[in-house]
């Protein structure tokens, strides 16, 4: 599987299944879940073979309307539920930082991930 496939696979049971690649469409009920690959670590083999895994950055982002309790809540759900999943071999490469989006008035949390997957 893809680490976009893992990451969905332990984040669907959030927000409503509102977990998203990428961005969300404009005007997604909040709240909702967006990820995305944002670099990584490539692996690499002096014999040139291909590595059965690969090791990538993922900035996970939670959006929960004008409620600034509810993003934190859901960040940490999000934490949580990303260290639970195994297949992942997360490592947890930042703190939440917290957003605010001044044209939809959002508020919300932003926190990266190493996958091993």
């Amino acid at each position: 599987m893809t680490p976009e496939a893992l990451i969905y696979d332990a984040l669907k049971h959030l927000a409503g299944g509102r977990v998203l690649p990428d961005f969300a469409p404009e005007g997604p009920d909040a709240p909702f879940i967006v990820y995305q690959v944002v670099g990584g670590e490539p692996i690499n083999y002096l014999t040139g073979e291909q590595p059965d895994k690969q090791r990538v950055r993922m900035q996970v982002s939670v959006w929960a309307g004008e409620d600034r309790i509810e993003a934190s809540e859901l960040g940490a759900e999000v934490e949580a539920a990303i260290r639970a999943a195994t297949a992942l071999q997360p490592e947890v490469a930042s703190g939440r930082i917290a957003t605010y989006d001044e044209e939809t008035r959002s508020r919300g949390t932003r926190q990266d991930f190493y996958l091993l997957c």
